[in-house]
């Protein structure tokens, strides 16, 4: 990992902007965002769930209780571990998947893994006194990490797996939630917290012909292992005899091909962006350091990482890695600047300087990995480093010097046409027996969307209607109209982090806080105002960050500006609060501490 001291090397900007600006316009497409199609209706069976062997059977649930906690993934285990802690343990925690893990439960694609240093990615580790086995954990030990914090907190005992909410409903006469489910259930709960995460709702691209392919075809979210053989770590012996297909070079793609390429007789990799990839450079945990640890590491740990991502100066670097190095450097060139008294250097300017260089790096690394020169040059991404979420891997390049795996560069265009036997691309048709979609999710869908629920609020105000002229919200966790009501995991007016669980875990600890605060105060009903939001539009627009908005504006094409689109709406950080993650912890706290009974109308239990 290079470091932030690294001598800067000279980079010609204007040329290197011009060769953006021209790999931006191949990509830009009339249909934006509408160019992919939704996993439902004739798509519906690339979402089925293939890990329940055996359905659930259950009688339905008829119940009152405090908290429904619509999600089993980490945002819902989050939330629910902090009401056990409150005191608050009348809850629901109901997920349609077969098991806690959310995002781990669905994914368990071969090599899966997460960018983020597990130490600061797995909740609870210093209170569970578990030590990751890894700097960066295989998705099975996150999975099953989420599986040891549901016993240990005993929350299996209070879960509803296998069960799909189709409405929330506010009943003014009992002032509590109705929830409703697939299962015949009807849950009324006095407070609900909704966590469907941004990696849930699966995303197709609209090819023509996917339902003409004759061959093996999933998403790489629904990993068939009972076709390919093996497990996440490996063993896809099935594919031996088999020409398989991989449309997509995302975060998905740069883990899945590796493996696939160990084993599949041929692999063709469909890549329309190539992807910037860095060295992971994963190692062991080391027993005795884990063990030397500090009390209170993992707090300090968290706090250390999001604080020199947003841009806070820090003592030391805990984390130490190719995250924290990026942002080292702009702080490094940002305190050159100043003392060279230039003082008014616009910081987006400063970024873009350690932007170019970096990515400058990452093309010079594709040379050095990569043995056939037409096959580097067609990997080198030509955009900033932060327009798609940075990878990294120690053995992705190193896949294409195989001599089974086929790069097929599409130059910004991607496959045309999928036939009965295979994927049009180049105006070539492959053949392939197996078709594998890695093309991420939809991630800046709203939870209900992604939970595919109705909900309706007060007056038979319904969630749609609230948000289809003005989307309103109070720290992107509470909207008015819908009282008892908290999103955890809300980046639209909300915040978000790259390491994901430090948001979820403020945001959890926000609606928890609130909760158990009116459950003691004989609360039965708390709203905030529709002044409240207007407050907090001020306060989004008083802390917009116009240096995100441009970065995203100059970017190729992606789910982070909205496939181009930066017009119709906002870009996908440009969307929440532009103060950052700390200054938005800050003021909820004090928000919830001091002002939440100024800013909400509130209902209390008649004596």
């Amino acid at each position: 990992m290079a470091d932030a001291e690294t001598p800067r090397s000279t980079i010609d900007a204007e040329t290197l902007q011009r060769k953006y600006d021209e790999e931006k316009r191949k990509r830009l497409r009339e249909d934006g965002e509408k160019q992919y199609i939704d996993a439902s209706g004739d798509y519906e069976d690339f979402e089925k769930d293939p890990f329940v062997k055996v359905p659930l059977e259950r009688k339905a649930a008829s119940e009152d209780i405090d908290v429904a906690v619509i999600g089993g993934g980490f945002g819902g285990l989050i939330t629910a571990i902090k009401l056990r802690k409150a005191g608050v343990n009348s809850f629901r925690i109901i997920d349609q998947a077969g098991d806690f893990g959310g995002t781990w439960y669905y994914n368990r694609y071969p090599g899966i893994r997460c960018d983020i240093e597990s130490l600061i990615y797995l909740p609870y580790l210093e209170e569970l006194g578990i030590r990751p086995k890894e700097h960066y954990a295989h998705g099975a030990e996150i999975y099953a990490h989420c599986q040891t914090l549901g016993r240990h907190f005993d929350l299996y005992r209070q879960a509803l797996f296998e069960t799909k909410v189709t409405s929330l409903t506010w009943d003014e006469a009992l002032s509590r939630w109705v929830i409703k489910t697939n299962r015949g259930d009807e849950i009324r709960a006095r407070y609900v917290t909704v966590s469907q995460g941004p990696l849930a709702k699966v995303k197709l691209p609209g090819i023509p012909g996917i339902k003409r392919f004759k061959g093996k075809m999933f998403h790489s979210s629904r990993w068939d292992y009972d076709y390919t053989g093996g497990d996440t770590n490996g063993g896809l012996v099935n594919l031996g005899t088999k020409k398989v297909g991989i449309i997509g070079t995302g975060a998905t793609a740069v883990q899945i091909i590796p493996v696939a390429a160990d084993y599949a007789k041929e692999l063709y990799v469909f890549q329309r962006t190539p992807t910037a990839v860095d060295v992971r450079n994963n190692r062991p945990i080391d027993p005795d350091w884990y063990e030397s640890l500090p009390k209170g590491w993992q707090q300090e740990r968290m706090n250390n990482f999001l604080a020199l991502l947003s841009h806070k100066s820090q003592d030391i670097d805990l984390v130490h890695d190719q995250w924290t190095d990026y942002w080292k450097r702009i702080a490094v060139l940002a305190a050159e600047k100043k003392q060279e008294g230039s003082s008014d250097e616009d910081p987006l300017a400063i970024m873009q300087q350690i932007d170019y260089e970096k990515m400058d790096e990452l093309r010079a690394r594709i040379d050095d990995v990569v043995d056939d020169p037409t096959t580097a040059e067609s990997l080198k991404p030509w955009y900033n480093y932060l327009c798609k979420r940075p990878l990294f891997s120690d053995n992705y390049l190193e896949a294409f010097n195989k001599p089974n795996v086929f790069l097929v560069d599409t130059d910004g265009v991607g496959v045309t046409e999928i036939t009965e036997k295979g994927v049009v691309a180049n105006g070539r048709e492959y053949e392939i027996d197996c078709l594998i979609f890695a093309t991420g999710f939809d991630v800046a869908a709203a939870a209900y969307k992604v939970g595919g629920y109705d909900v309706v609020g007060r007056n038979g105000l319904h969630i749609d209607d609230k948000w289809s002229h003005d989307l309103k919200t109070v720290h992107g966790t509470q909207l008015n109209g819908f009282p008892n009501f908290h999103i955890v995991g809300g980046f639209t007016q909300g915040t978000t982090a790259f390491n994901f669980m430090h948001a979820l875990d403020i945001q959890a600890q926000h609606a928890v806080e609130i909760i158990a605060k009116c459950i003691d105060d004989k609360v039965t009903s708390m709203e905030v105002t529709p002044e409240a939001e207007d407050r907090w539009i001020a306060t989004m627009e008083e802390n917009h960050n116009m240096g995100i908005q441009r970065y995203f504006e100059n970017c190729t094409p992606g789910f982070l500006n909205n496939e181009g689109d930066t017009e119709s709406k906002p870009s996908f950080l440009g969307s929440n609060f532009g103060g950052g993650t700390v200054e938005y912890e800050r003021i909820i706290h004090d928000w919830r501490n001091e002002r939440v009974y100024d800013e909400t109308t509130v209902t209390r239990l008649k004596e």
